[in-house]
């Protein structure tokens, strides 16, 4: 029972360990902005706003890299691939006059296709997705400079914009003035009440499958501290939102595709033959997996969610622009792999990626506050990077 208990233990000791991390740097740039910054909130709630506009395409492209990195390759091109569909977008609303859903879908197919066009080299010529990648971003960098012109393209007009600057509706306006506010996202608040109590609902439900499976359960104070760290974290997010300007439009999208991405992982025959296939490819072949037909589906998927972001990204700015995306593949890269995914393949959580990419994403956002240099930055960054997978390795060579 012991050893079943120390497994579970180590099994988890990566998710959480970067939660607590989240929470931590969370807490130190709380306490360090207000003392360097007299009378600044980093909790406040423009701020945790930003946040959320500011790292949605992130959030958005690590889903898609996840799958990417499980089944043991990596793709290098999402940033110009972003940047290409964001500049084609851009041409189609701006110059041409397209309405804004066939933008959008139009945009996706593309993404699509770019993803199959990449991925069919990768999967069924067996050629390393390394070098595929990276002539794609390229490829995709140098026709992202000859659609645009080498130009800026924009504005867009509002409902374009909405997409990543929007906001959601307060479907419950008579809950204004409640607690003492005069302004009151009452819409916001519930709905983070409603994910709290999830939250919790879904841990329960599966620790109870864990244990009538008999698969080793994590210690109940772990299971217990974690789920309310978490569910506080949300009624306190959404309260903040509350008193702002609601949930924003991206973040309705980021939470969807989350909850989509954790439910394919985790609980579809295909989610998990995917990790069986970076497990060990020969073993996923001689099973009966058509390992060559999935990692061709992960690459236009990922192609899929490239565009997605890269429309965030020219709403975000309100302009589609030559140098977008530019190192974007390096953040994304890095949030999977610091939220726990294997540089080895077969695991890796969209928890975890999420939680990664936020991870990044406070840093950012504390370090410019703070007035730290790009270049500081960016050493720092990959200083947490290099960490991660260096935890990563050792909990491999420990664990045999």
């Amino acid at each position: 029972m012991s050893e079943n208990k120390n497994a579970a233990l180590t099994a988890n000791l990566r998710e959480n360990g970067m939660l607590m991390a989240l929470v931590a740097i969370v807490a130190f740039f709380w306490i360090v902005l207000r003392i360097k910054i007299d009378g600044f909130d980093f909790l406040s709630a423009q701020n945790i706003t930003n946040l959320f506009l500011q790292n949605s395409y992130v959030i958005i492209m690590a889903l898609g890299m996840l799958l990417v990195i499980v089944a043991g390759h990596i793709d290098l091109s999402v940033g110009s691939v972003a940047a290409f569909v964001g500049g084609m977008a851009a041409i189609l609303v701006v110059d041409l006059h397209w309405p804004v859903p066939a933008v959008i879908a139009v945009s996706l197919i593309v993404g699509g296709l770019i993803g199959a066009a990449q991925g069919y080299w990768v999967a069924y010529w067996r050629i390393p997705s390394f070098i595929v990648t990276l002539a794609g971003m390229l490829v995709f960098r140098g026709a992202t400079l000859l659609v645009l012109g080498g130009t800026n393209v924009g504005p867009f007009p509002k409902s374009f914009q909405s997409m990543a600057n929007g906001f959601v509706p307060d479907a419950l306006p008579f809950m204004q003035g409640m607690l003492g506010f005069e302004r009151l996202n009452g819409f916001a608040l519930v709905v983070g009440i409603i994910a709290s109590a999830l939250v919790i609902w879904f841990g329960m439900r599966k620790r109870a499958q864990n244990r009538a499976y008999g698969i080793a359960e994590e210690p109940t104070a772990l299971f217990w501290g974690r789920n309310l760290i978490v569910s506080i974290a949300l009624i306190f997010v959404s309260y903040k939102l509350a008193l702002f300007r609601g949930l924003p439009n991206v973040l309705i999208v980021m939470a969807v595709l989350t909850v989509l991405y954790a439910f394919f992982t985790e609980s579809t025959t295909t989610g998990r033959r995917i990790y069986a296939i970076g497990g060990n490819r020969k073993a996923a072949a001689l099973s009966g997996i058509n390992v060559e037909r999935l990692t061709f589906m992960t690459f236009v998927n990922m192609g899929v969610l490239a565009a997605l972001a890269g429309m965030v990204i020219a709403a975000r700015l309100n302009s589609a622009q030559p140098k977008a995306g530019v190192g974007n593949e390096l953040d994304v890269i890095a949030a999977v792999f610091i939220g726990g995914a294997s540089m080895s393949g077969g695991s890796g959580k969209i928890i975890g990626v999420v939680v990664g990419a936020f991870i990044m994403g406070v840093m950012n956002n504390g370090m410019s506050i703070m007035g730290i240099g790009i270049d500081y930055q960016q050493m720092i960054k990959g200083l947490v990077l290099l960490a991660a997978v260096i935890f990563d390795v050792y909990n491999k060579q420990k664990q045999g």
